[in-house]
């Protein structure tokens, strides 16, 4: 929520820039801390978590910035297609390069890796389109006129209170911490799974969890594009959202009840890769929504959700082995993360809404 704030108020370059510094100095120290202690290393993970929480708040107050109304998911999925290659090609990667170069190198590269996207970064990038000494006239002219939102500077931060008191705001924050339930549990618990109801050895289990992430990163760029290509259709806003995000939810939660038909891990990873593929129609979802309804603040507001969110990831994340034992298996436990992403769907068609609430 800071990070988000802080770029609403000073910009996303600055602010994004400070994180990679930030993050890539994490990756860079972390096996030296791990040398040092248990305490150490958890300090400089600390450190990395908070500079790299900073990512997807930033990225909101961007968006309303340089992409128009009916550009805004294209620009998501690419952008989310990034971060799901990333953690495919590095979970691919790292093996090999780790064989190379050992493991202080393998952290000292991607560190490097880090600085080297922030030169990039620097040089290229402006916080508003303008800004930019790159960007046509005509590409701005386009930019300026599809953007939504308040023209009016200096308005005051709603406060808490008030955010907390439209249901609009909640059904962002419940679909949040949904997304975040069911994603986590699919990215901590899959090789687990595999191994525990397939017999599946850790290195197969690794590629089956590594191909659903390359399908996500496809997939949501199609739902991104399709939601868009809807709206300049004539579709309205909270229309395109709400399908979307039913999509979003509705089809992981499909897919996780047929798992218990899988006879096999082929047959278990398709379905899998079906619920992550269809759980990124989320991304043209309850994720754009808050750039729709509060595009002037929409970093204090992602980066308010996702730290809401981040919590259900975690319990579900730590809490997954409690709950499998205390349901008794692991189909109970999806079951349970099935019926979770029903009853968000139907909150957020319920409360969703595509007009601007805070201005």
């Amino acid at each position: 929520m800071v990070g988000g704030a802080l770029a609403d108020r000073y910009g996303g370059k600055k602010v994004m820039a400070g994180a990679a510094v930030l993050w890539s100095l994490a990756t860079f120290l972390t096996p030296w801390a791990a040398s040092k202690s248990a305490a150490m290393l958890l300090a400089v993970r600390v450190l990395f978590g908070l500079a790299e929480g900073v990512a997807f708040p930033t990225m909101s107050t961007f968006l309303p910035k340089w992409f128009p109304t009916h550009e805004r998911a294209t620009a998501v999925g690419i952008s989310m297609g990034g971060f799901h290659l990333g953690n495919v090609l590095s979970f691919l990667a790292t093996p090999i390069i780790m064989s190379h170069i050992g493991l202080t190198g393998t952290f000292a590269f991607f560190a490097s890796l880090g600085y080297l996207w922030l030169a990039v970064w620097l040089l290229n990038v402006e916080s508003d389109p303008i800004d930019s000494r790159t960007i046509s006239k005509s590409e701005l002219q386009l930019i300026l006129a599809g953007r939504s939102g308040s023209k009016v500077k200096g308005s005051k931060f709603p406060s808490l209170r008030e955010v907390l008191s439209k249901m609009e705001m909640w059904a962002i924050i419940v679909a949040n911490v949904i997304n975040n339930w069911g994603y986590f549990v699919l990215l901590s618990w899959m090789p687990v799974y595999f191994k525990t109801v397939y017999n599946v050895n850790l290195k197969q289990a690794a590629w089956f969890s590594a191909i659903p992430w390359a399908v996500m990163a496809l997939s949501g760029y199609v739902a991104g594009a399709s939601a868009d290509f809807m709206i300049k259709s004539g579709f309205s806003i909270v229309r395109v959202r709400k399908i979307m995000q039913s999509i979003g939810f509705i089809g992981p939660g499909v897919s996780l009840l047929c798992l218990r038909f899988a006879q096999t891990p082929l047959v278990a990873a398709v379905i899998m890769t079906a619920a992550l593929g269809l759980s990124s129609c989320s991304q043209a979802g309850y994720f754009c929504n808050v750039q729709d309804i509060a595009p002037k603040y929409a970093g204090s507001l992602h980066g308010m959700t996702n730290g809401i969110g981040t919590v259900a990831a975690i319990v579900s994340t730590v809490g997954a082995g409690y709950f499998v034992q205390w349901l008794g298996s692991f189909q109970a436990f999806l079951t349970l993360t099935a019926v979770l992403y029903f009853s968000a769907t139907v909150f957020y068609n319920t409360y969703a809404t595509g007009d601007l609430i805070f201005d």
